[in-house]
C-alpha cells in the first residue's frame, strides 16, 4: 500500500489521502507550563474510501489519550447548544419515548445537557460517557450515567441490566469512534425491535461548501455524508430512514437509523443522497479542490496577521476551541502573531493551546484593555460571542474570521 493510503475502517477498501494537515497535537489537551515538552503528536491526514465513500482519518489516536477524566469540553457551555439539546430531547420524548416505561440511552452524554430534559420528563435513561469529569457533572445533576466507552460489550451489559432501548442517541460522538463495527453491533444488541438510533455530527457537505476545514481534527475520525452513513448502516442490518440538516456547529446532519424494513424511509434520504451525487461529494477531485482552498485560506490568514502586526496593531485570539489546533498548527501560528487567546472555560484558563503553546487567558480580561483585532476560533458561536462582547466593537474593535475565507467583520 502507498504511503498516502490506508485501509477503510468500515469495509476494508482502499482509502486515498486527499489532504495532510501535518503534525498535530491532541486538540482538547491544553497543557500546563510543565507539560509543554510532553505533548502527543500525530499526522492528521484525511482520505476517502474508494469502495464505501466514507471520509476518514488515516491515523487513529488512542481513545484513552483523547477522552480522559479531565476532558475539558462541556456541551452545556453554550446557551445556543443548551436550547438545541433541550428541543431535541422534547422531540424524542414526544415522538419516540412514548408508551409504557420507555428507555433512552445516550452515547457520549458529556455533562448530561440533553438527558436533563429526559430526566425532568420522568423517562428512564442512561448516559454512556468515558470522560469521568463530565460524567461526574451529570451525576451531580441527577442524570443516570455509566462511565465507559460505548461498544458491543458495554451495550450488551446495558441491555441485560436495563432492557431494550427505544432510542439510542448521540450528538457529536459517533464521528469520534473509529470502531463503528462494534458500535453498530452494540446498537443491534441494545435497541428495541422498533427503536431508532439517532445521531448528529458534522456534515461533509457543509464542511466543503463553507470551507470549515478546522472541523477536521483528532476527535473527528469520520466526516459523514448521507450516502456513507446509509452504506454503513446496511452493512449491519440497519437502514437510514431519515435525515435532517441542522444549523449548529457550522452545519450538521441528524441521521435516524432503524432496523431494515421496520420503518418507511423519508423522501429526504434519497433527496440528500441525490444532492450529494450532484455535488460530487464522493469524487476525489472534489475533495482535492477543497484541500487547495484550505491551503489558500491558511496562507492568506498568516499573511494578513503578519501585515496587521507589522503595522502596529494588537491582535489576540478568542475561543480556545479544539478546532483551533488544526488551523494554528497547520498554518504555523504561534505567540509571535497571537500573544494570547481568551476563553470562558475555567479549566482552560492559565494553560496553553495545544501545539502552538499560545497562553489562554480569562475572557474577563479581554476588555482590559480591548485589542485592536480578535481572531475568532469559536466562529460557530459568532452571534453569541458578539452579543457577549458588544462593547468590543463599540470601541472600534474588529473581529477576524477565516471561514469560509479571511475577512474582517
Amino acid at each position: 500500500m502507498e504511503p498516502n493510503e490506508s485501509t477503510c475502517r468500515i469495509c476494508g477498501g482502499r482509502v486515498r489521502e486527499f489532504f495532510d494537515f501535518g503534525r498535530q497535537p491532541l486538540s482538547d489537551h491544553f497543557p500546563s507550563e510543565d507539560e509543554l515538552d510532553d505533548e502527543f503528536f500525530f499526522r492528521l491526514a484525511v482520505g476517502m474510501c474508494a469502495t464505501c465513500t466514507m471520509v476518514q482519518l488515516l491515523e487513529e489516536v488512542p481513545r484513552d489519550r483523547m477522552f480522559r477524566y479531565d476532558y475539558p469540553y462541556h456541551s452545556s457551555g453554550s446557551e445556543r447548544m443548551r436550547e438545541h439539546f433541550a428541543a431535541t430531547a422534547r422531540r424524542l420524548i414526544d415522538t419516540e419515548l412514548t408508551g409504557q416505561d420507555p428507555f433512552c440511552v445516550e452515547i457520549g452524554s458529556n455533562d448530561g445537557v440533553m438527558l436533563r430534559t429526559v430526566r425532568d420528563a420522568g423517562v428512564r435513561h442512561l448516559g454512556v460517557e468515558p470522560s469521568g469529569g463530565v460524567a461526574d457533572v451529570s451525576r451531580a445533576e441527577g442524570v443516570q450515567v455509566r462511565t465507559a466507552f460505548f461498544e458491543e460489550s458495554t451495550a450488551r451489559e446495558i441491555a441485560e441490566q436495563h432492557g431494550p432501548a427505544n432510542v439510542v442517541y448521540a450528538a457529536n460522538t459517533i464521528c469520534h469512534i473509529p470502531y463503528l463495527d462494534s458500535v453498530f453491533r452494540g446498537v443491534d444488541a441494545l435497541l428495541a425491535p422498533d427503536g431508532v438510533f439517532v445521531f448528529e455530527d458534522p456534515y461533509l457537505g457543509d464542511i466543503i461548501e463553507k470551507n470549515t476545514f478546522d472541523q477536521i481534527y483528532d476527535e473527528h475520525f469520520y466526516l459523514f455524508t448521507a450516502r456513507s452513513v446509509s452504506t454503513t448502516a446496511q452493512r449491519f442490518g440497519f437502514e437510514l430512514v431519515d435525515v435532517e440538516r441542522l444549523p449548529v456547529h457550522g452545519g450538521e446532519v441528524r441521521y435516524t437509523i432503524a432496523r431494515a424494513g421496520r420503518r418507511q424511509p423519508s423522501p429526504r434520504v434519497g433527496e440528500l443522497i441525490a444532492e450529494e451525487n450532484r455535488r460530487g461529494l464522493a469524487d476525489l477531485t472534489t475533495l482535492e479542490k477543497f484541500g487547495a482552498q484550505v491551503k489558500r485560506v491558511c496562507w492568506d490568514l498568516v499573511a494578513r496577521l503578519r501585515e496587521l502586526r507589522d503595522l502596529g496593531f494588537y491582535i489576540v485570539g478568542y475561543g480556545a476551541t479544539a478546532k483551533s489546533a488544526t488551523v494554528l498548527n497547520y498554518a504555523g501560528i504561534g505567540p509571535d502573531l497571537l500573544p494570547c487567546v481568551y476563553d470562558t472555560t475555567p479549566a482552560k484558563i492559565g494553560r496553553r493551546l495545544p501545539g502552538s503553546h499560545i497562553p489562554i487567558r480569562s475572557a474577563e480580561e479581554f476588555r482590559a484593555p480591548y485589542p485592536d483585532y480578535a481572531l475568532l476560533f469559536a466562529w460557530n458561536h459568532l452571534e453569541e460571542v458578539q452579543a457577549r462582547e458588544a462593547e468590543f466593537t463599540k470601541q472600534g474593535g474588529r473581529w477576524i474570521l477565516y471561514v469560509p475565507e479571511f475577512r474582517i467583520g
